[in-house]
């Protein structure tokens, strides 16, 4: 009988109980006020009081957990039984995630806090927040870095830091050179958003780590391991534009000590949409896919690979593939392949070996003109790192073999009359010395030395240093340093290919050189009832030598190329505060003041496409209880300087202030399965109709010139233009709905 009633008990508590428990929250001999206290995959909850308290009652669940949450601390999961109705004090830690890793800044893992460079870090939910089908799109919410098209018809475009131009920033992935020449035209769009895991940006050269190309600033996309990834996920989404994004991801087993993950990417947009009625496609037709693979071996190697092709066109409405390169209707069509393969191999703690490869093939016509260009780059690299005392030692050497190969003037022999592939060497060594001067102090001095095989020698010292408080809540960074870059015209500048300029050289280009200093200090403020505040507030200045810069007003019809003969300023100051509330709110904002001058010949003027002023937010308020989360990103650009056709040009000197504005809500169903939906550009705003110069006569077949090649004036040409797509600053995507999905299995052990 006994045997029975025990039998029943425990089938009512199998069945789910009455409950009513209590306790305190603490942290440091101090209570914590409004602190989340809820049942685990319910909506029943309470927060506690000014004491720290908590009085939870619920009924009829089935083996409940407890879950306490508090910002900034790391979260607590209690089973609840019977037995224990008080749980008396409960003490919180605090959650070291906060404190990010970084591994840009020193080419080593490094608490962020720790780190003598600035560095920005923004994860996966920073993202999600504004879903875009490549890494090129989602960088548009973060303050100092602009995503810039480029051309009206193929939507090309670069990533702009601090107001310079994108072919300034260096793009890694894992600490890696992949991003550059010709990939930083159509590489970009390429790399799918879900494979990385973090981003990671320095403002500033970083020459003296990465060598040429990081003259202005780093962007590194740190992907996945496949040892923290679902063992299959799958986010899709699609915009009332009819573009189609899928990203799937899978994890398998090599070996017991062996994983990899296998990461797919397919983009679609096949419907032409003329909005503004100037009869060109609004935004470029794509057919691409990329395929991820990456494996980590035991501890020892780590390897990736990546395929990516493009099947891309815009163009006036009606142009098929059997137009391409003829003059009876205008097309851009560029098919893209691409191939990479980069890892690290551990030879042991201190001994480390960085190794890439890639090769890039575009077979790509801009109406009447053809532009085939291959590009091969290979990359190694020898890293020891050794500890002694305070003295953190880093020493590299590198090589880097590029191979360049096209159908202009850049890869032509005039000697020999004919095409001959560009090979460059550029073997360098680098030695840094961080120095931990006290609990306090930290200074970082670093040197580069290139041997460039076209150009010579070329040196790149650093300097960092860093003070903090004693609980690291205030910390002030002050860096210095130079930079250098290498110009590649046609594989950079995309307006040099569009066949409505003729493209001039003044002079063999020598390379550019930089010098930088940035103060950047942050605060971070803890509140009581768990709000965590932070300031971030740097001032940098930039000056150029051997600049190059495109001239499109001494010619209408030319765009000539030439180091300056003067100097080029880049400065300015840069303001993100952040805040997190225990009410589950999230803000962000940023905004960034650049004052950009060129002054030759005592002439003071500004570049293009360079804006004084960028904003960008971010707002998050996510409802616990019921698993919703919403979301508000924008961005705000000040005027931008565009190239016109001359004095009667009746476009705009100057673009208009513009903001893109969008939101987003998810419903978090299951800890496997979320949807989510919104508007993208709200305000809906796109660049006037007119940006294409003549777009009714691309091939300039209405125009008439005169003995020096110059556009005259007539009665069907009163502003003496030609067809010119290059003036552009912003998409022609309006308003535009999105509707998407994510799933992910989890195993067991996961």
């Amino acid at each position: 009988m006994l045997r029975f009633i025990f039998f029943l008990f425990s089938i009512q508590i199998a069945m789910g109980q009455d409950f009513s428990i209590r306790g305190q929250v603490f942290y440091a001999n101090q209570p914590l006020e409004s602190v989340s206290v809820f049942i685990m995959g319910t909506s029943i909850g309470v927060t506690t009081n000014s004491k720290g308290q908590f009085l939870l009652n619920f009924s009829k669940i089935k083996n409940p957990k407890l879950v306490i949450s508090y910002l900034g601390y790391k979260s607590l999961t209690i089973p609840v039984s019977s037995l224990k109705t008080d749980f008396g004090i409960i003490e919180m830690e605090l959650d070291e995630l906060l404190d990010e890793v970084v591994i840009s800044g020193t080419l080593k893992p490094v608490s962020k806090l720790d780190s003598p460079v600035p560095v920005d870090v923004y994860g996966q939910s920073f993202f999600k927040a504004n879903p875009t089908s490549s890494v090129f799109e989602a960088l548009e919410n973060i303050n100092g870095v602009r995503p810039q098209l480029n051309c009206n018809v193929c939507n090309t475009g670069d990533i702009h830091i601090n107001g310079q131009e994108g072919s300034y920033t260096m793009v890694l992935i894992d600490g890696l050179p992949l991003v550059s020449g010709l990939s930083t035209v159509y590489g970009l769009s390429g790399i799918p958003q879900s494979l990385i895991e973090r981003v990671e940006v320095i403002k500033g050269p970083a020459s003296t780590l990465y060598g040429s190309e990081a003259i202005g600033g780093v962007i590194n996309l740190i992907t996945k391991l496949p040892e923290n990834t679902s063992k299959l996920s799958i986010d899709s989404f699609t915009s009332g534009w009819g573009e189609l994004n899928t990203d799937i991801g899978y994890k398998y087993n090599v070996s017991k000590k062996s994983t990899g993950l296998l990461g797919i990417n397919y983009f679609n947009y096949s419907k032409p949409i003329d909005n503004n009625d100037d009869g060109f496609t609004d935004l470029t037709l794509q057919d691409r896919i990329s395929i991820f693979n990456k494996f980590t071996l035991g501890n020892k190697l780590s390897f990736a690979t990546r395929y990516f092709y493009e099947d891309r066109w815009g163009g006036q409405l009606g142009w098929m593939p059997k137009y391409r390169g003829g003059d009876l209707l205008y097309g851009e069509s560029i098919y893209t392949s691409r191939f990479e393969l980069f890892g690290n191999y551990a030879i042991n703690n201190d001994i480390s070996f960085q190794f890439s490869f890639n090769d890039h093939n575009q077979d790509s016509v801009y109406g009447t003109t053809v532009f085939n260009a291959d590009q091969t780059i290979g990359f190694g690299q020898m890293t020891l790192n050794k500890n002694i005392r305070n003295n953190e030692f880093l020493l590299g050497v590198s090589y880097r073999y590029s191979y360049y190969d096209d159908d202009t003037t850049a890869t032509y022999d005039e000697i020999t009359a004919n095409n001959r592939a560009s090979i460059t060497h550029l073997p360098g060594i680098f030695i840094q010395n961080q120095t931990q001067l006290n609990a306090k102090n930290i200074v970082l001095v670093g040197l580069r030395y290139d041997y460039n095989s076209i150009y010579g020698s070329i040196v790149t010292p650093r300097l960092n240093y860093k003070i903090n408080n004693r609980d690291k809540t205030s910390t002030l960074r002050l860096s210095a340093g130079t930079g250098y870059r290498i110009a590649q015209i046609f594989t950079e500048d995309h307006a040099s290919l569009t066949g409505a300029r003729k493209v001039e050289f003044l002079e063999r280009l020598n390379p550019e050189k930089s010098w930088n200093t940035n103060l950047n200090y942050i605060k971070k403020m803890y509140l009581k009832k768990g709000a965590i505040l932070d300031f971030d507030l740097s001032i940098f200045h930039t000056q150029f030598s051997n600049k190059i810069i495109p001239d499109y007003d001494t010619d209408p019809n030319k765009i000539i190329y030439g180091n300056l003969n003067g100097t080029s300023t880049s400065q300015g100051v840069s303001l993100n505060f952040n805040m997190l509330s225990q009410g589950g709110i999230r803000i962000n904002f940023g905004a960034t003041y650049i004052d950009t001058k060129i002054e030759e010949e005592g002439i003071l003027t500004r570049p293009y496409l360079t804006e004084q002023f960028q904003g960008v937010w971010k707002i998050e308020k996510k409802w616990i209880p019921t698993q919703l989360v919403l979301d508000f990103t924008g961005s705000m650009t000040g005027p931008l300087k565009l190239p016109t056709l001359g004095k009667l040009d009746p476009r705009p000197e100057y673009s208009p202030t513009f903001n893109i504005v969008n939101v987003q809500l998810t419903k978090i169903w299951t800890n496997t399965i979320e949807t989510y939906g919104g508007v993208k550009n709200i305000l809906n705003f796109t660049p006037p109709s007119n940006s294409i110069a003549r777009s009714f006569d691309p091939f300039d077949k209405q125009v008439v010139f005169d003995n020096q090649g110059t556009a005259m004036s007539t009665p069907n040409n009163p502003y003496g233009l030609t067809f010119d797509p290059s003036y552009v600053y912003a998409s022609n995507q309006g308003l535009r709905f999105f509707i998407g999905m994510r799933w992910k299995l989890v195993t067991s052990g996961k």
